[in-house]
């Protein structure tokens, strides 16, 4: 990446991007995306294998606090390293991290997939857990400090729609596959293993491909020895809010997925609840673990839409326009589609709501990646996971212990409706400097 593309003013970033054909162009970039593709699609595998092992096996039982604990165990781990492992990607070679965290999480899978088939429950499945995705949380972080170095800055908007939009449906993918293989190994214990399992093939590949990066490449333009980086660790988190903090457009961006991941967790959790406990089928239309199947589907449909809309949307109307108009649109969906509380509602709720948050989500990464500088932009993208991860896990466990088991909680959709008006507001505010 060469310093002008790095130095293109902010506005020029919206102005004039590479198309996404163009993108797909360039070897780097080309790799960098099949990596993200390999790593995402084993996150799905894992994380619907291990849901369909602790939400929806005849062998086990789940009530709101279990799901709450699932939630937690799948988005606690990086805001538990999140700020250290920031400071390492801003000094260590991404390229290097890439490979090895991949490979460390084979070792991962393969503990929670035994521990799965010998009907290990609670804290101990969940610690394994935890480790699993608190790696694949530090490879998507690194992913994202990547992008930079193989696109030129004026094609970042384009680029991170491109990557996360897809990445997200091929994660979306990985469950669906989940699914399926459920259906062959069977539900129970064993079954559920074996599925579980599949899920080292998305790493095995993630790190070969990775490999495939000439050393430093991927940054950070500055490398200090392992004994510097571990004497910045503790560092990382304060870093990261400086720098969020001198940047307007970038802690609005907060502000708003602040809003977003506390509503969402919530009409996430109803959900389960309702698809485990209140819904039957109707037609085509399932409920239990295929009906959060078809949900899944329908947000990875949103996902692919708000990806080919955001770069257009952004560079005609603007930024604070779009991330605005996402947030009113999540509100509406919540209340009005949300509250009657109807299998083919909430299936629409979920594709309107999940379009929002991936819309505000590509805005705030472009943000990061544009706004901020890259030698604090590891330890940005950390922050921001830890403190999103711990505002939904938060908002789970205050809905899991006011929901009542079948799902029907109002009032609850209410707060959550109120949380995104709550975040306009404060997005409006904060991003004026």
């Amino acid at each position: 990446m060469t310093p002008s593309a790095r130095s293109a003013p902010a506005d020029t970033a919206e102005r004039t991007p590479f198309g996404p054909r163009a993108l797909l162009a360039v070897p780097d970039f080309r790799r960098l995306l099949l990596a993200r593709f390999a790593a995402h699609w084993g996150d799905g595998v894992f994380q619907a294998g291990l849901a369909g092992a602790v939400l929806f096996n005849p062998e086990r039982g789940a009530d709101a606090l279990t799901i709450a604990g699932g939630f937690a165990a799948l988005l606690l781990p990086y805001s538990v390293v999140g700020p250290f492992a920031g400071a390492l990607l801003d000094r260590w070679d991404r390229r290097r991290v890439l490979v090895v965290a991949n490979l460390l999480r084979v070792i991962g899978i393969l503990a929670s997939a035994a521990a799965v088939g010998f009907g290990v429950e609670g804290p101990g499945l969940f610690t394994l857990a935890l480790l699993v995705i608190g790696i694949s949380r530090f490879v998507g972080a690194g992913m994202s400090a990547s992008l930079p170095h193989v696109v030129p800055r004026h094609s970042l908007v384009t680029a991170n729609s491109v990557a996360v939009t897809l990445g997200a449906l091929v994660a979306v993918l990985g469950g669906g596959c989940a699914i399926g293989l459920r259906a062959v190994f069977g539900e129970g214990n064993t079954g559920s293993a074996g599925t579980t399992a599949i899920a080292v093939a998305g790493s095995f590949a993630a790190a070969a491909i990775a490999a495939g990066f000439t050393r430093g490449s991927l940054g950070p333009d500055r490398m200090n020895e392992p004994a510097e980086a571990l004497l910045a660790v503790a560092r990382g988190l304060a870093d990261g809010g400086r720098a969020v903090a001198r940047t307007p457009t970038v802690a609005a961006g907060f502000v708003a997925l602040f809003a977003h991941r506390a509503a969402f967790a919530v009409s996430l959790l109803l959900t389960v609840l309702l698809m485990r406990y209140s819904f039957t089928d109707i037609g085509l239309l399932k409920a239990g673990l295929p009906g959060l199947g078809q949900v899944a589907a329908l947000g990875g449909a949103g996902i692919l839409l708000a990806g080919v809309l955001t770069p257009r949307l952004v560079a005609r109307f603007g930024r604070t326009r779009v991330v605005v108009s996402a947030l009113l649109l999540a509100a509406a969906a919540q209340a009005g589609l949300g509250l009657p509380f109807l299998l083919p509602t909430v299936l629409v709720a979920s594709f309107l709501i999940t379009s929002a948050g991936q819309v505000l989500k590509l805005c705030v990464d472009s943000a990061v990646q544009a706004d901020i500088a890259d030698e604090t932009r590891g330890r940005v993208f950390a922050l921001y996971d830890t403190l999103f991860n711990v505002t939904m896990v938060a908002a789970v466990t205050v809905a899991a212990t006011l929901s009542p088991l079948d799902g029907h909680a109002p009032g609850l959709l209410l707060a959550a409706t109120g949380c995104y008006l709550i975040g306009i507001a404060g997005y409006l505010v904060a991003v004026r400097p």
